[in-house]
């Protein structure tokens, strides 16, 4: 009580100039005072951009928790708690028979799962650039990315627009969560519609996509919730199995496949040090090794059009047809999948004197953000899609390893999927340490080699 009564004297004593000084003093108390919660995000983002990355890096590291199994042995002393209870083949189990898991509910469950306290479902317009906007940035800051927090991902509304609206797609198939108090989206899980083929059977199914929650929130066990809702939405349009990849080992993997990378611009991969680079050799001996030519040599090859659309279909459904997991294309989707569009996708084909076309090349294009380096700041990679030649596929991929290096691009990037081990080691392609593995939920089958895998689903 003596405390407070001298405080209530100093304003007298001090005048008008200490009275200010008090209630600039309580204001600034007041924003600790326990009367609301205090939005945790809003603090991050009025912290300098040095201390928000050091901040951000503490928390991946964090919320990492338990390492997550990237090898089938260290899968098998793993606890399984969500998918052991998933329509999926468990670990161990092989299947010489086709089918699903579990056959299709008769009744599909109508109220949303439910999030924990403190989260709302919202169901993400993506023609909205404001909501387009968010998306991106919720990806770039928590998706995948190096432990060491050096590099990110960089996904362009563009590049969204183009992997989430194919022919088809659903509006209701982009959930996200958001935070009650602020409205800041903090998770997403996206499906988008696709036809595959496995072994001799066509289905229905979805690409599941882009599965991201907020650093801050891995530990409240969000992501099940994510795929059960998601899971729930796509079986309400009667689709019941589904295709996805991770570099996680999870119940079970169909094919397990390598990524291969080719330098463009070794000097600036070197600068950054890009996961995957050799670093066995010196900078100049390897600037020699990794050298291009300096024009394309095949005659003919050309960027696709859209006439080009009922040629390319064609000559995909020709070769895609002699693989074990492939896409059932329309043309419709080959025009979306496939039409170049700057900074997202680009496509060659070899077109003939008569103007029929013999060959054709894909490749999509991957942007990262380079972090805390004093020159650079990002990069840009190609990712092989899909190619079909008549002659050898060594000879078209050098062409495009040439044409990528002159639009700018630092690094190709390829699966050894289908036919491309072909001309991997040829190009001096270099394999990575990690896996990408290819999933089906709710489907059975045999396994098979990444040879055997005629799918590409950009990520």
């Amino acid at each position: 009580m003596t405390g407070s009564n001298s405080q209530d004297k100093k304003p007298q004593e001090d005048g008008d100039g200490g009275a200010k000084k008090r209630q600039k003093k309580q204001k600034t108390g007041d924003t600790w005072q326990p009367a609301g919660p205090k939005d945790p995000f809003a603090m991050l983002e009025k912290l300098p951009e040095k201390q928000q990355q050091e901040i951000q890096r503490a928390l991946h590291l964090f919320s990492l928790g338990p390492s997550q199994p990237k090898s089938l042995l260290q899968a098998k002393n793993h606890k399984y708690v969500f998918w052991d209870t998933q329509p999926v083949p468990k670990l161990g189990e092989s299947y010489v028979t086709h089918g699903p898991v579990s056959e299709g509910e008769t009744s599909v469950r109508s109220e949303p799962f439910s999030l924990p306290q403190g989260f709302f479902w919202d169901t993400l317009d993506l023609s909205s650039p404001t909501v387009l906007k968010e998306l991106s940035t919720l990806l770039n800051e928590n998706y995948m990315e190096q432990d060491d927090n050096t590099i990110r991902f960089d996904f362009s509304p563009d590049y969204l627009q183009w992997a989430l609206q194919p022919p088809n797609w659903l509006i209701q198939w982009n959930c996200g969560v958001r935070v009650n108090t602020n409205n800041k989206l903090v998770g997403f899980i996206a499906a988008v519609p696709a036809g595959v083929r496995i072994y001799e059977t066509e289905k229905p199914m979805v690409h599941v996509k882009l599965l991201c929650v907020h650093k801050k929130l891995r530990l409240k066990r969000m992501t099940p919730v994510l795929i059960r809702e998601l899971t729930r939405r796509v079986n309400q349009q009667g689709i019941y199995q589904a295709v996805y990849t991770t570099g996680l080992v999870l119940p079970t993997p169909l094919s397990s496949c390598r990524f291969w990378h080719r330098p463009l611009n070794l000097r600036k991969l070197a600068d950054v040090n890009f996961p995957g680079i050799r670093q066995n050799m010196n900078l100049q001996r390897a600037l020699k090794l990794n050298r291009l030519p300096e024009v394309t040599k095949t005659p003919g090859l050309r960027l696709m059009t859209k006439e080009d659309v009922v040629g390319i279909h064609s000559l995909l459904q020709s070769h895609l047809c002699k693989f074990s997991l492939s896409p059932v294309l329309s043309s419709q989707e080959v025009e979306h999948w496939l039409l170049p569009r700057e900074n997202v996708i680009d496509t060659y084909v070899v077109e003939r004197d008569d103007g029929t076309l013999t060959d054709m090349v894909s490749f999509y294009s991957t942007s990262y953000k380079v972090l805390n380096h004093p020159v650079h700041t990002d990069l840009k990679a190609a990712v092989l899609f899909y190619i079909t030649s008549a002659t050898d596929p060594a000879d078209l991929m050098e062409d495009v390893l040439v044409l990528a290096k002159t639009t700018g691009f630092d690094i190709f990037s390829a699966l050894d999927v289908m036919d491309n081990m072909s001309f991997l080691k040829k190009l001096k392609f270099s394999i990575n340490e990690s896996s990408i593995h290819y999933y089906l939920y709710n489907w059975k089958c045999p396994t098979m080699s990444p040879d055997k895998v005629g799918l590409v689903l950009p990520n």
